[in-house]
């Protein structure tokens, strides 16, 4: 994405805050769950913004819809309730990464399961266990990283910033709303439910950043990702 003069300094212009700050909540040293930040001019909002990208080299097609995430963010200068909706991009961002990164391991996991399953029976797999395994759930997804490539709390950079705090608990579903809660509350609609779809989250723009980079983060991408991801 470029992000050019001419889009930063319309966004700029099309909103004065100087009487009226930009007031959120976002994961700060010391307040790993959130502190007021209040922004009164869009140099210092652009930091902000600029600042969440990506920190690895990644395939080309997940660091676009990324950076769709974040001009997103920076439009939400002029109406926060865009920060939403580049949150939603964002998770989209990484459920690629995911399926690019884990999808594989994920899919010989679950055929595993059902043949070990069959043979215990003694009997063929079925057709809807075959349908089963050859799913990736976004959910299931986010175990995966935590559960298959070792992601720990101390190795996500956010919790490392702010000097404590924890996400593995909403990755693999054990606190909720787990991310994938969030992220289908988002998609689906769900304003009030407890996706907590109804506002932002503070921080999780942040996190995904961190997550897509740990899924990159020892290897590079194949040429023909774009060919091995079915959308």
């Amino acid at each position: 994405m470029q992000l050019t003069t001419r889009f930063l300094e319309a966004v700029a212009l099309a909103e004065d805050r100087s009487s009226s700050p930009l007031t959120f909540m976002w994961p700060m040293p010391g307040h790993a769950g959130g502190q007021l930040l209040s922004l009164s001019a869009f140099e210092d909002w652009r930091a902000f913004v600029l600042d969440l990208g990506l920190r690895r080299g990644v395939p080309d097609i997940v660091a676009a819809k990324f950076a769709r995430g974040q001009k997103l963010l920076l439009l939400a200068w002029i109406d926060f309730d865009l920060f939403m909706a580049g949150e939603l991009i964002a998770l989209t961002a990484l459920e690629l990464a995911l399926k690019d990164r884990y999808g594989g391991g994920e899919i010989e996991r679950r055929r595993k399961i059902v043949a070990e399953k069959a043979k215990k029976g003694k009997r063929e797999v079925t057709k809807e266990e075959r349908s089963w395994a050859d799913k990736t759930p976004f959910a299931d997804l986010l175990k995966y990283i935590v559960e298959q490539d070792s992601l720990t709390d101390a190795k996500v950079p956010m919790l490392q910033r702010c000097g404590g705090g924890t996400v593995v608990g909403f990755l693999t579903g054990k606190c909720r709303p787990s991310l994938a809660d969030r992220r289908n509350g988002l998609a689906h609609g769900d304003p009030f439910g407890m996706s907590g779809a109804g506002s932002y989250c503070a921080g999780l723009f942040e996190l995904v950043r961190d997550l897509i980079d740990y899924a990159y983060r020892d290897l590079g991408f194949a040429p023909d990702f774009c060919t091995r991801i079915r959308l």
